[in-house]
């Protein structure tokens, strides 16, 4: 069958010798993966900057719900971030947001409002230029109550813990140890109420940074235990450290 779609392009991997797998997250089929023949030779290499994670495409697809590869018949650009391709940090965010939005979102399962919410966050992200170094992080916090297991609003006050398995914050350590400490648990609730103008005055150092990603990851994987090892974390830490 032959389809219409916009698509947000998520993460890639080689195929033989000239090709790649994409996966992409469709507006009315959700997140599927497509084979892009000759996308590294000469010829046709030029196209693949359009396959980088967070493009924005308009896509007309061969697609059927019994095949778990799809190909692609027409695209083009409906939005391409150059300021986050051309900037070697925010490049390095939508490598880590794209390999984890490739992890964490369903196949086959459209949804309208989370395919807003992440092509309003990739436009916010490229368009600004200072105050930044947060954004991955108030994205991950926003992400979360598209997926399920939004945390608790209004709950938090000073001296406590952030349960995870709960999703709530607790005045004293949970007993099954899956929580964050005080400092980070302060953080991470100025993180779930903020928007992203405000998640980026919070200050905070590179390890600190850091230290907040991986408690945000250790929720995520929580609740969704089938989260494998994200391979481009540690270049982002590394970046943002």
């Amino acid at each position: 069958m032959i389809d219409t779609t916009r698509g947000i392009v998520l993460h890639q991997l080689k195929y033989n010798d000239s090709g790649i797998i994409v996966w992409v997250y469709t507006r009315k089929q959700g997140r599927q993966s497509f084979i892009i023949k000759g996308a590294r030779n000469r010829k046709q290499g030029k196209h693949n900057v359009f396959f980088q994670p967070l493009s924005v495409l308009e896509m007309v697809i061969y697609y059927r719900e019994s095949r778990e590869i799809h190909s692609i018949k027409e695209f083009s650009a409906a939005y391409i971030p150059s300021d986050i391709y051309l900037n070697v940090k925010k490049s390095g965010v939508a490598i880590f947001l794209g390999e984890m939005l490739s992890a964490v979102l369903k196949e086959e399962t459209p949804n309208d409002v989370l395919f807003d919410f992440i092509e309003n966050a990739i436009t916010y992200f490229d368009k600004i230029q200072e105050e930044y170094a947060n954004f991955h992080i108030a994205f991950l916090s926003g992400l979360i109550s598209y997926l399920g297991f939004e945390p608790a609003s209004g709950r938090h006050t000073a001296n406590t813990y952030f349960d995870m398995m709960n999703g709530i914050f607790t005045s004293s350590p949970p007993a099954h140890g899956y929580y964050a400490d005080k400092d980070i648990s302060a953080i991470l609730a100025g993180f779930f109420n903020s928007s992203y103008e405000e998640s980026g005055k919070i200050s905070l150092t590179g390890a600190v940074r850091n230290i907040v990603l991986d408690n945000l990851i250790r929720y995520y994987s929580l609740h969704l235990p089938g989260l494998k090892n994200i391979k481009s974390l540690k270049v982002l830490k590394e970046v943002y450290g």
